[in-house]
């Protein structure tokens, strides 16, 4: 069967050609089948066109990926054909003293999947260092949530919340009920914010506490979740102002608040509320190797009920219909993209 790679052409175009002859491998790096590539709010944003200054159209986007091994290029040790892997999509570059050791944020760091070619095509090469090894129970279709599910981990470990603690979400989407689910796994109570009632079905279907607040005061009802302690800490995931206006409402004395959400622009924030109540704020991006085995770790438990968040599987071939798809269905979660109809 002909191998293909899907283009981003901009002006929400999408492009699948088939792969021209494999390039040999270069040091260092190893060779994929990929299985699966999820979409991310990211790669929405490149579709519309957001992005166009920082990809080098046309190109090959996509980095929620679960893949096979297919080739292992020259000094790679650790790695052999036929290895189910996902990949941490992080090209940290040289570190710098501004990086502070963190160079999975750091000053060179380049983003496979935006700043390089990315997973939705059937074979893609990437560096060694990103691969994580999956279980032998893992499956592929699950696996390709693990770069997300990874975001979670990292958002949950900063918060550093406890077993008992009240968490609020505020903003529902696919980030936002993995932050919960892991929050949860964690120990804490968890109530989500959100206002499309066909995702707060979902979320309460989850088992979760919820409010629309196009619907209800989220101050009152989170005093009532909380019997007036109000919560111990709140993750901001849904982007907009409101949600940062409201975070330090929520929150009880020497209470967290975790920015999970892209907020490009400047918006108010209750600075009093920082001082009267001793508050933190804490900034939270991407994942380190640790919150990729955690993970793993959680998927392979089966403890989270994964597949509920997955809208929808399509074909490389269907990529264009499947972002059109995503902007007619705003209660969608998580689309998947099949890469490789070889690998199930």
């Amino acid at each position: 069967m002909e191998m293909t790679a899907a283009y981003y052409e901009g002006n929400k175009q999408f492009t699948v050609k088939p792969l021209a002859d494999l390039p040999p491998l270069e040091a260092g790096t190893v060779r994929l089948n990929v299985a699966y590539c999820g979409i991310c709010g990211t790669d929405v944003h490149i579709y519309h066109g957001t992005m166009d200054q920082r990809v080098q159209i046309p190109q090959v986007i996509g980095h929620e990926v679960s893949g096979v091994v297919s080739e292992v290029g020259p000094e790679v040790t650790g790695f052999q054909v036929g290895e189910a892997v996902t990949v941490r999509p992080l090209q940290p570059g040289k570190a710098t003293a501004f990086d502070n050791g963190y160079t999975h944020i750091g000053k060179n760091l380049k983003f496979i999947g935006i700043d390089t070619p990315g997973g939705m095509q059937a074979s893609w090469v990437v560096p060694a260092y990103t691969l994580h090894k999956l279980p032998g129970g893992v499956s592929l279709k699950q696996a390709a949530l693990i770069e997300p599910l990874a975001v979670a981990c990292h958002d949950v470990r900063l918060s550093a919340s406890k077993s008992g603690d009240r968490a609020v979400v505020l903003g529902g989407g696919p980030i936002g009920v993995l932050v919960a689910l892991v929050a949860r796994h964690q120990g804490a109570e968890v109530l989500v914010s959100e206002v499309n009632p066909h995702r707060l079905e979902l979320i309460q279907s989850l088992g979760f506490e919820t409010v629309n607040p196009m619907v209800e005061n989220v101050v009152d009802r989170v005093a009532q979740f909380t019997a007036d302690a109000m919560a111990d800490v709140v993750f901001e995931v849904s982007g907009v102002a409101a949600a940062v206006d409201t975070m330090t409402q929520l929150l009880r004395v020497r209470g967290r608040a975790v920015m999970v959400a892209i907020h490009g622009q400047p918006k108010p924030v209750r600075l009093f509320d920082f001082f009267w109540k001793e508050l933190q704020l804490v900034g939270a991006r991407v994942y380190e190797p640790e919150d990729f085995e955690m993970a793993i770790a959680l998927v392979d438990s089966g403890k989270l009920p994964l597949t509920r968040i997955i809208t929808e599987v399509l074909p490389l071939t269907d990529i264009q219909q499947a972002f059109e798809r995503i902007d007619d269905n705003p209660s969608g979660m998580k689309y998947l993209l099949h890469c490789n109809e070889q690998i199930q």
